[in-house]
């Protein structure tokens, strides 16, 4: 996957089937679908992949245990269905994860295990594991790090876990793979419409030369998530906000703090809010909290009540009492939730369904949703385009699809992410002493992965190297500072940059690292 063979693609075709703007899950997801039906498609992302809010999840493909208890039935069984599609779809970046619920009260897991009983019933063949009533001695060994007053019995159940930022780049390749043109770094400036008021295409920027360019399409589609009514306000000027941005924070803290293989899930706590605490390569992310923002952001802040509502919520649970300096790093994702009719509305009350509308000017426009129905919110683009006429009708073809990587699982290793493209990795990392070892000494990540981010995924800075395709600044933002230089001199060689560009990647990530750390 080549940035400027992509580029050049995007830029001699007369007139694309479908142009994707954005590339985040669902629009990586959109591209998948539509090129998979044989329409010809081109993506384009005016950051990295996956910058925004695809790389900053709680690392959960899950059919949603909250929104059971809400009655949103439905949208709980969609979800169930489509992680269990990923799950064999996607084997090398799917882990089946044990979820305890501790019962602080005799009567807690009986309750809960009822309903998750429910949850499995939901997923039907596509299920992925058994709920389970836990007695005390079990939910202590299974949830060792939890106080034991918290654990007078359990229950627990099981969703799945990934690495976002991998799937996203995984997709991207997926639709390459398939015909279709994907590029990072290109930002969409415009939009252009015919005679009759129906948009023809789309006005590019080329951000990291400068270049202009204009791309003709018979279908464009909005998929850029919390930035949607940017897009939007450049079709209709009037148009109201059909997105409300909903922040989440993580923290990441060492796996010591629940050393176990299990995952804690808090159902209920102080302000009503699910919390929880899912073993992530080697760390444990703890999260998250639901806050509305006013306005999108590519690098969110976390409020200092948010970071003090995690930190007090582990306190309650674990032994070992995280604090602010146990804090390994601290990421912020914004959730693209469909703005309500109710401006007074809190974000428990905000649906976390997807929506999808063509516009007068027959652009497909596609809000809310989350990363575990992302192939589903593709399909629902794509037919609601051929529904509105714009398209041809042609099936879907991606409920089976094996993605890029499709391998069997190995998260004993963590190159076992990479799937299929492990053993060309492991030959770089051989064939070359400095490829062959660690960025870090205190983390598995090898030059070698620095080496086929830049060549064979499409990055093209030092932030997108470690931030999204070796996932070390969500990891140990520390520790992502320390090799900065070192690895942007490493991967300059393999892009052609000078000196000069090392030093401002080096000083710009070096300083992004500071919102991670405290």
């Amino acid at each position: 996957m080549k940035r400027q063979e992509n580029l050049e693609r995007a830029k001699s075709a007369e007139t694309w089937d479908v142009v994707v703007i954005g590339g985040g899950a669902t629009g990586l997801g959109i591209a998948v679908d539509a090129i998979t039906r044989g329409f010809s498609t081109l993506l384009l992302e005016r950051r990295d992949f996956a910058k925004g809010t695809s790389s900053r999840s709680t690392k959960l493909v899950h059919g949603g245990v909250r929104y059971l208890a809400q009655g949103y039935v439905d949208l709980v069984r969609e979800a169930l269905r489509e992680r269990g599609r990923l799950a064999k779809n996607a084997p090398h970046l799917f882990k089946s994860e044990a979820f305890i619920i501790p019962g602080e009260k005799w009567w807690t897991a009986p309750y809960y295990t009822f309903g998750l009983w429910l949850y499995d019933r939901l997923a039907g063949k596509l299920g992925i594991g058994h709920t389970r009533y836990l007695g005390k001695a079990e939910a202590n060994k299974l949830l060792e790090g939890v106080k034991p007053e918290k654990l007078r019995n359990g229950v627990c159940y099981y969703d799945g876990q990934f690495d976002d930022s991998r799937l996203a780049i995984n997709l991207a390749q997926t639709a390459v793979e398939h015909g279709a043109a994907v590029v990072n770094y290109c930002e969409v400036i415009g939009l252009n419409k015919n005679e009759a008021g129906k948009i023809s295409g789309v006005k590019v920027r080329d951000t990291l030369s400068g270049d202009e360019f204009t791309v003709n399409a018979r279908c464009v589609v909005n998929a850029t998530g919390v930035f949607a009514n940017e897009i939007n306000h450049m079709d209709d000027p009037h148009s109201e906000d059909g997105i409300v941005p909903s922040q989440g924070v993580h923290i990441v803290i060492d796996r010591s703090f629940l050393p176990g293989d299990s995952a804690l899930m808090v159902p209920k706590t102080s302000d009503g809010r699910v919390l929880f605490a899912v073993p992530w390569h080697d760390k444990l992310v703890v999260g998250t909290t639901d806050t509305l923002v006013k306005d999108a952001e590519y690098e969110p802040k976390p409020l200092e009540k948010e970071i003090d509502f995690i930190l007090n919520t582990a306190k309650d649970y674990l032994v070992k009492a995280p604090t602010r300096a146990d804090i390994r790093s601290v990421y912020v994702g914004l959730r693209p939730l469909a703005a309500p009719k109710d401006s007074g509305k809190s974000t428990k009350e905000v649906s976390r369904s997807h929506k999808v509308h063509v516009t007068p000017s027959g652009m497909v426009d596609i809000i809310g949703g989350k990363w575990t129905t992302y192939r589903q919110m593709a399909e629902d683009a794509v037919d609601a385009a051929i529904k509105d006429k714009t398209l041809p009708e042609k099936p879907c073809q991606t409920t089976e699809l094996k993605i890029h990587g499709h391998a069997p699982a190995d998260m004993g290793n963590h190159l076992g992410y990479y799937g299929s493209d492990r053993p060309a990795i492991e030959a770089l990392a051989q064939a070359d002493a400095k490829a062959g070892s660690k960025i870090h000494p205190d983390h598995p990540f090898l030059y070698a992965e620095a080496l086929w981010a830049v060549r064979e995924e499409m990055a093209q800075t030092l932030e997108d190297v470690l931030a999204r395709r070796i996932r070390l600044l969500f990891l140990d933002a520390r520790a992502a500072s320390e090799v900065a230089e070192d690895v942007a001199r490493y991967i300059a060689a393999e892009l052609g940059k000078d000196e000069n560009w090392v030093r401002q990647q080096t000083e710009d990530f070096r300083k992004l690292c500071k919102q991670y750390h405290f």
